[in-house]
């Protein structure tokens, strides 16, 4: 999930004559590579969710299921590979608490005015669904479908109370990193790998698996504290870690019965997200790898001065995004079943691999939706240039889905 706080380490200062740093990328002294790695999981997370939550009507209308591509077509597993980006989010969290923790400042005025930047989005979403969900109710949409649609809406939100948490617990990570460094990554892995083989071999209640929540999350936030602390910044750490969490996971999956997907999967014995497992840990180790190796080329990438515009404008919109894609999707699933009926793609079951190719042009009407959600609720996400900012937030959220998907 995506997150509103921007990190604060300094933007390198060697001057780029053929493309300079925009102002905009300026202001505040921002990463612009953490800025893109923390749009990149956006949009990883949006796509994943529009790709892989496919809703299935009845004849009537009324009854909508949901399913997913991966339940009867597994072999494109490797499609949640490049879209979970959950471990992303909570490595330039952890980046972005790092830089924001000043030795001898109080934490709390600051925790404060980073959870209200993205919490501000919040109250008017669920504003929204309480008249949307009437109105749903009265167009014949039965109870059971109602519940699954405000569920859709509101299973996101998770990532909010687990970033909250982790986020006001940055002191505390600070004290345990300078303590411990990298082998209080070691220390979070075990645990979660401890909890995993209780409920897995040992018989131990379902429940103790939701203790990997946060231990599991925290790894991702904790190693991107190390990062801003100036820690991981070679490129041996940045292999290391996309190495050895990429073989970690594919021998967790050959052989110890973890699922190949990294997205829940309906109806599958055993989800790799709900909890996280040690196969999310370590599948989030190599993101984090991949990402160290990345930062570098990313620099160079958003020096360019339209690139980290949009960049930096998406970013301001990050919550705003996260918090109403799926609202998106629902809008032109729903919209489309009551002026259309069942469209291919949109409202069948995903049982063939014609069904993704359907799909794809969906992608675009959902991402002008969602670019319409945010003109409508973008007031709501506190100071922004006018005009500037918007274009720029729009382009970036519409642009390329219009370009290349467009039905």
């Amino acid at each position: 999930m995506p997150e509103s706080p921007v990190p604060e380490s300094p933007v390198p200062e060697t001057p780029v004559p053929e493309s300079p740093v925009p102002e905009s990328s300026r202001q505040g002294g921002r990463d612009g590579a953490v800025d893109a790695l923390r749009a990149f999981a956006i949009l990883g997370v949006v796509l994943g969710h529009w790709l892989v939550t496919a809703f299935v009507a009845d004849r009537s209308g009324t009854q909508i299921r949901v399913t997913s591509p991966l339940k009867t077509m597994p072999e494109f597993a490797p499609i949640s590979w490049v879209l979970q980006t959950l471990a992303v989010f909570f490595l330039v969290g952890g980046y972005a608490a790092g830089k924001g923790l000043r030795p001898g400042e109080p934490w709390t005025p600051r925790l404060r005015r980073r959870l209200a930047r993205f919490a501000r989005p919040l109250p008017i979403l669920l504003a929204a669904w309480l008249p949307a969900s009437a109105a749903l109710a009265w167009a014949g949409f039965s109870a059971e479908t109602l519940r699954t649609l405000v569920g859709l809406v509101l299973s996101p939100l998770w990532f909010l109370g687990v970033y909250v948490v982790l986020t006001a617990a940055t002191p505390v990570v600070a004290a345990v990193w300078n303590r411990l460094g990298l082998w209080g990554a070691a220390v979070l892995v075990t645990v979660t790998a401890a909890v995993d083989l209780g409920r897995f071999a040992l018989g131990a209640p379902g429940w103790t698996g939701w203790a990997t929540v946060l231990t599991g999350w925290l790894v991702p936030f904790y190693l991107g504290f190390g990062w801003a602390s100036g820690a991981l910044g070679s490129r041996r750490a940045g292999f290391a870690l996309l190495g050895g969490g990429a073989a970690a996971t594919a021998l967790l999956v050959l052989f110890a019965g973890y699922p190949a997907s990294m997205v829940g999967v309906p109806g599958a014995a055993v989800s790799n997200l709900s909890p996280p497992t040690l196969a999310a840990v370590a599948f989030g180790l190599a993101q984090t790898g991949l990402a160290l190796l990345v930062h570098g080329p990313l620099t160079r990438w958003t020096r360019h001065a339209r690139v980290g515009a949009a960049v930096s404008a998406a970013n301001r919109s990050a919550m705003t995004i996260f918090l109403w894609h799926q609202t998106a999707l629902l809008a032109v699933t729903v919209g489309g079943l009551l002026a259309y009926g069942r469209l291919p793609g949109l409202h069948t079951a995903p049982d063939r691999p014609a069904w993704i190719i359907e799909r794809l042009p969906w992608l675009a009407v959902c991402a002008v939706t969602l670019a319409a959600l945010w003109a409508m609720v973008r007031e709501f996400e506190g100071p922004r240039r006018p005009g500037r900012d918007a274009n720029h937030t729009a382009g970036a959220i519409a642009g390329p889905y219009i370009s290349r998907n467009a039905p």
